[in-house]
């Protein structure tokens, strides 16, 4: 029975693999925010384990292992900070100053819109933290009493549209400065939305990562002092 699940972890894996790395390939052929790789390979899983009913549980008896190295990941952000080192230390104010109303901005709207929807206590609560990376987010929902599993979707609903609409916003918005855009995707879709940023340039992941950070320590702070204020 155990190499049976071993075979099962090792074709997800696989499969999983697979399927990123085509969405890697469209991605780079046509050059397009929809076809953000992390966006499409989710929606083709999601396809796939309804069409041959496969659990959630089943899929992450493998998907397990990978998201195991979103630590690595996330330390390997590091490089790009390294490198231009000399520049931060030039933009620390504006970038903590920045995060700093990028993470207020992100729990307020995100308390009003869903008390103006008329949800839930529970949803609201959940909904507060849909800004910062997931272990972040799920800490934090569970610590006011939101519902853990559903924060971990907010929050990749979070950096998926963040990844996708980013573009367009800042067009619209007229933000042309990697500063403005490495906090706006920092701030407000953490780890999905920095990998945009590297795409973009080194310098504009790199304030990405710093203001996915702060904004994950400065939200587990205010959170909890807004939902009783609001």
């Amino acid at each position: 029975m155990n190499m049976i699940n071993f075979f099962i972890e090792v074709i997800i894996i696989i499969a999983t693999l697979l399927i990123y790395i085509g969405t890697v390939k469209v991605h780079k052929k046509m050059d397009n925010p929809f076809t953000l790789p992390i966006l499409i390979s989710t929606v083709v899983i999601i396809l796939l384990l309804s069409l041959f009913r496969i659990s959630y549980e089943t899929y992450m008896t493998g998907g397990g292992w990978i998201s195991e190295l979103l630590g690595p990941a996330v330390v390997a952000l590091a490089y790009p900070l390294y490198k231009e080192r000399h520049l931060l230390k030039k933009l620390v104010i504006p970038i903590i100053s920045g995060t700093l109303i990028g993470a207020f901005v992100g729990v307020t709207s995100g308390i009003l819109l869903a008390k103006w929807a008329g949800f839930e206590s529970e949803v609201i609560y959940t909904i507060s933290s849909k800004s910062v990376t997931t272990p972040v987010s799920m800490a934090i929902t569970e610590s006011v009493g939101g519902i853990t599993s559903l924060a971990a979707v907010f929050v990749m609903i979070a950096g998926i549209f963040g990844g996708v609409l980013s573009e367009y916003i800042f067009r619209l918005s007229k933000i042309n400065h990697y500063v403005g855009k490495g906090i706006g995707l920092g701030s407000a879709s953490h780890a999905i939305g920095t990998a945009t940023a590297l795409e973009n340039s080194d310098i504009e992941g790199s304030i990405s990562s710093i203001a996915m950070i702060i904004s994950a320590v400065v939200v587990s702070i205010i959170t909890p002092i807004l939902i009783n204020l609001l």
